[in-house]
């Protein structure tokens, strides 16, 4: 790459210009602004102490050097403490052709020598459908996932099923009163759908007890303590806890309902794992941890039984672990969770994709594995994202209003579809060519309208503004897609055969499309470094609007010099690579024909 080369030239400028040495890692390179000519700039000010001179004149010194040493950069101007160097055509069409056929071009081979980064996402709990909040986790897991994989990193894609606990017996407890026997498949239900169906109707009773309760006398806190279903409920989690038969049965039974419906939505989403964690398992390593942590005195047990980490010294209140019926809480098992991942991999980071209202939960936990002298618990890190919300509001599962993730996924094929038929762009297409279009515009218009906003940030999820041909959406990049592969199937153009285009006959709209392919490397690096798959769907945006104001105010096919016809058509099969390179990160598929 270009600047790192001129880096170094800059560097050495400043050792014969002033005689002083510095590090070409300490030289600012970016973009030039678009008000300004130029492509790279170098940034003048660190070096005036040196110099003694002004940044102006500075910039001169080191502008006139690079020009002497660097056959490809013709030019430069000097605006206050800015040196922008105007690269030559040359330089561009030379790295064009030597990279339009390269095979994933931006995409790193794996780094054998580097440790592994373990990333979870998704982490359901057995008790309801995936929901929005859910979709926003999966996608951003995924496609995080496939970002650092194309930056040469070996990853992991676990997910954590939170399939035990108060909650589960919530759905199990309602199944048994109410169900008389019913199933998935008596029901026509989906099996996450019926289970989910049990724990809103647990919540209905519960809340009617807990009323009744408070119109006796009760406080709130008492009521929702002494209740009969929640009492019942955690007797329930005791017997689990202690392996009983019966409910170890239930629970089995119901589970695989609500695995099987998982499964149908993880499908659908375009995502996978490569290992699966479930609490069940995970929570038993974390009760010994906490045992073993006692023994050290780590942690302290209170007169009730209970077991509780002391982090008052760090900042924080007391932590409990276990509870005084000896049943463990939700940090118990991530405590072994982590611990599993560790010792599965012995990982360079454990990346857990989780909403911003855990992000006190990570800081306890890493403060309690750095009490059980965990040293790896500083490789932990989480990436926090912000809230879903639609125009209708934000979500509340447990009161029957959540959105859930098929139904929503379904919406949006439903309205690519009405879209699509309304637009007239299905004209010679099959049955079945038709519906395969509808998913791949309606999947990917919900992916790319979540993936573009920054992970950190909350978000209002808008289905019809997401699905829309204009603007930044996907439905508009994957026609520009589309429109490519329709120029180069007209074209029918054999690639290995050219001659390059000369410098002089480059337009400024082809060379700023090179310039942004140049830069798809860097975008990738970025948006690995910062987890942020918003990096990816802006700049294909950009590539996008791009590439269609090229197209529209530039000859292609009818350009009469078959040479720079030669030329614009490897140009846009260029473009079309690396469209389809930004959507495969993340997980949306691009259609040859719309």
């Amino acid at each position: 790459m270009i600047e790192k080369y001129i880096a170094d030239i800059t560097s050495k400028a400043i050792k014969e210009l002033y005689g002083e040495e510095i590090s070409s890692d300490i030289v600012q390179i970016q973009k030039t602004k678009k008000e300004f000519q130029g492509d790279i700039t170098i940034v003048v000010f660190p070096f005036t102490k040196i110099s003694k001179k002004s940044p102006e004149q500075t910039g001169d010194d080191i502008g006139k050097f690079i020009i002497s040493k660097i056959q490809n950069i013709k030019e430069y101007n000097v605006i206050k403490g800015f040196l922008n160097l105007v690269i030559d055509n040359s330089y561009w069409i030379d790295w064009f052709y030597n990279n339009v056929n390269t095979k994933d071009f931006g995409f790193k081979k794996e780094i054998k020598d580097l440790k592994p980064i373990v990333i979870e996402y998704s982490s359901p709990n057995t008790n309801k459908p995936l929901h929005l909040g859910h979709i926003r986790n999966n996608l951003l897991g995924y496609s995080i996932s496939e970002i650092l994989k194309a930056y040469g990193r070996k990853v992991i894609k676990v997910n954590l099923v939170n399939d035990r606990g108060i909650h589960i017996c919530k759905s199990m407890l309602a199944w048994e009163k109410w169900s008389n026997g019913e199933t998935p498949e008596s029901s026509g239900l989906k099996g996450d759908f019926f289970v989910g169906k049990y724990y809103i109707l647990f919540e209905k009773h519960y809340q009617e007890q807990v009323k009744s309760l408070m119109s006796e006398g009760l406080s709130e806190d008492e009521a929702k303590k002494q209740a009969p279903l929640i009492v019942e409920a955690q007797k329930m989690l005791k017997k689990w806890e202690a392996k009983d038969e019966k409910i170890v049965s239930l629970w089995k039974k119901m589970n695989s309902w609500v695995y099987k419906g998982f499964e149908e939505t993880y499908k659908k989403l375009g995502i996978d794992f490569d290992k699966i964690y479930y609490e069940s398992d995970t929570f038993l390593l974390g009760k010994s941890m906490v045992a073993q942590g006692l023994k050290n005195q780590d942690f302290i047990k209170k007169e009730d039984g209970s077991i509780w980490a002391d982090l008052t010294e760090q900042g924080f209140e007391q932590k409990l672990l276990i509870r005084k019926d000896g049943t463990s809480v939700y940090i118990t098992q991530d405590l072994g969770t982590a611990q599993l991942r560790y010792n599965d991999f012995s990982p360079e980071k454990l990346l857990y994709v989780v909403g911003n209202e855990q992000n006190y939960h990570f800081n306890i936990l890493k403060l309690i594995l750095k009490k059980i002298n965990r040293k790896w618990a500083d490789n932990i890190y989480h990436l926090s994202y912000g809230m879903v919300n639609l125009p209708e509001g934000r979500m509340k599962s447990r009161e029957g209003t959540v959105v859930d993730a098929d139904d929503l996924i379904k919406e949006m094929v439903d309205t690519a579809k009405k879209i699509t038929e309304q637009l007239g762009k299905i004209e010679n297409f099959t049955k079945k060519q038709a519906e395969k279009l509808y998913n791949i515009i309606g999947t990917g218009a919900l992916k790319y309208f979540i993936l573009k906003v920054d992970p950190q940030k909350n978000m209002l999820f808008n289905p019809e503004e997401s699905i829309d041909f204009d603007g930044n959406t996907a439905p508009f990049i994957q026609y520009t897609y589309a429109r490519i592969q329709s120029v180069l199937k007209k074209a029918n153009y054999d690639y290995n055969v050219f001659i390059p285009l000369k410098s002089e006959l480059l337009l400024p709209k082809e060379k700023l499309l090179i310039k942004l392919i140049y830069d798809f490397p860097d975008i990738i690096s970025i948006a690995a470094e910062t987890y942020s798959p918003a990096i990816i769907a802006n700049y294909v945006y950009e590539l996008v609007k791009q590439y269609n104001q090229f197209y529209h105010d530039i000859t292609i096919l009818k350009e009469k010099d078959k040479d720079i016809s030669a030329f614009r058509i490897m140009l846009s099969k260029f473009t079309g690579n690396v469209i389809k390179s930004c959507m495969k990160l993340m997980g949306i598929d691009v259609p040859d024909k719309m």
